[in-house]
């Protein structure tokens, strides 16, 4: 699946590329140097579904350059979104896509080293649900490993804005209402705040 980036195969529009995107390919982001074999492993959300081994493509996979549990949220434009919301979130922007993560977050992640794996994309199949995300039902071998260093960097690099604020939820709860499309991760770990949801 090498080169264009396979759209009809998805669930939701994907994101822009990013600067120095290089071509399509699925990966597993960890902190972990010493992985190679991935086993099927039941979702901690949703501990009854069928066990999987989870991947994500290489546009998607700036949203994994971060601290495994750092709390962030990460947007870009789609189809359905309204020049009103275009201009709400990228308006002061050069950028199609941004992230956003809390201050209290910085020191690890300028202290993080990642190692992203390759997997091999015949094994996978495209998540029903989440745009971005592969999944296999047998255990796959690694075909390669590659250190992901200077998280800061790699944003300014990608031409991917990233925005450090005290709290994420002022600007999730206004991502969470509009029409931009949006991936959150770790909001639980996220600080105190009045507007957090739930």
């Amino acid at each position: 699946m090498d080169g264009d980036y396979p759209q009809h195969l998805l669930a939701r529009e994907p994101a822009p590329p990013y600067d120095g995107e290089g071509p399509f390919a699925l990966w597993h982001v960890s902190e972990d140097p010493g992985l190679g074999r991935f086993l099927p492993r039941a979702s901690a959300a949703s501990p009854g579904a069928r066990p999987l081994v989870w991947a994500v493509d290489t546009r998607h996979a700036p949203m994994f350059w971060f601290p495994r549990d750092c709390p962030r949220g990460c947007i870009w434009a789609g189809p359905g979104t309204t020049a009103e919301d275009t201009e709400r979130f990228f308006g002061q922007s050069a950028t199609g896509r941004v992230h956003v993560m809390e201050a209290g977050w910085l020191g690890r992640m300028r202290e993080c080293r990642l190692y992203a794996y390759r997997l091999p994309d015949v094994a996978f199949r495209p998540h029903a649900e989440v745009g971005g995300y592969w999944v296999a039902d047998e255990a796959v071998d690694a075909t390669e490993q590659v250190v992901i260093g200077d998280l800061l960097g790699r944003h300014v690099d990608a031409g991917i804005e990233l925005r450090i604020t005290p709290s994420i939820w002022p600007f999730w709860r206004r991502v969470a209402s509009s029409t931009v499309l949006f991936s959150g991760s770790r909001l639980r770990n996220s600080a105190p705040h009045p507007d957090r949801l739930g």
